[in-house]
């Protein structure tokens, strides 16, 4: 038979760690739904300039049924938009998937990174693949996401599937009453700039450390520099071969050490 001291100590114990515990699962909540509002964020500013490609589809030659079909099919927004440029250009079917093919290779990198985060496997590893994204990466790798990667991954890819293909026809559909008009081509709008934009906005927070702003530097200037003299789709490439290179030959830690100083 334990002393009521003993049996009053015990008590005290397990509530502290009850309270412990549900502490712990508090913090984990708010943690999940600060992922879950993030994701949603980006969904929504990501999505909703699919109307830029829809609009750019249409005056480049697609029907709004050819440009949501590559919206569903494709979706991955920067080869999307390579494709149509290529075709708005004059080029060819052929010179066109194989430049938006180049550019979509980065993709192929990111599923690399993801898988060990995800852990998905079967056809659930299928279906997240054609979430494999710029945006969806973003935020399941991001610091904030620590232990609620696959959270982040989901609900930004979902959000972003279901908005940018929403919008695609949107904009296809304006394009198409628009035929004719000033307003038919979305440079007008300047509607163009927003995929590079929204990508400025999901890089700017990484710059963390002195060694991160000139690789992102270099890479600008190497994709700059090659604007003119390649296919659409190779400058980014060689942009990522830069930041590839930097990081085989910088230790990871250092990356980061400056801005945490």
């Amino acid at each position: 038979m334990s002393a009521p001291g003993h049996e009053h100590h015990d008590e005290h114990h397990d509530e502290h760690h009850d309270g412990h515990r549900d502490g712990n699962r508090g913090a984990n909540r708010d943690e999940r739904r600060a992922v879950v509002r993030a994701g949603l964020a980006v969904g929504l500013a990501t999505g909703t300039y699919g109307v830029s490609f829809g609009a750019v589809a249409v005056t480049s030659g697609l029907s709004v049924l050819q440009t949501c079909l590559l919206s569903l099919l494709m979706f991955t927004g920067a080869s999307q938009f390579a494709l149509v440029g290529v075709l708005g250009a004059g080029g060819g079917a052929v010179a066109a998937a194989a430049t938006a093919l180049l550019l979509g290779t980065r993709n192929t990198l990111y599923g690399l990174r993801l898988a060990p985060l995800l852990g998905v496997r079967g056809w659930r590893r299928a279906a997240a693949a054609h979430l494999v994204i710029d945006e969806s990466t973003a935020v399941a790798t991001a610091p904030a996401s620590r232990g609620h990667e696959r959270t982040g991954f989901l609900v930004t890819g979902v959000s972003v599937l279901v908005l940018w293909n929403a919008f695609t026809l949107v904009g296809a559909l304006a394009g198409t009453a628009l035929a004719g008009s000033p307003w038919a081509d979305p440079r007008t709008l300047g509607l163009d700039a927003a995929v590079g934009a929204a990508f400025l906005a999901l890089l700017w927070p990484r710059l963390t450390s002195t060694t991160t702003r000139l690789v992102a530097l270099a890479g600008a200037a190497v994709a700059l520099g090659l604007v003119p003299v390649t296919l659409a789709g190779v400058p980014v490439l060689a942009a990522g071969g830069v930041a590839l290179l930097v990081g085989a030959l910088v230790r990871p830690a250092s990356l980061g050490s400056e801005g945490r100083s």
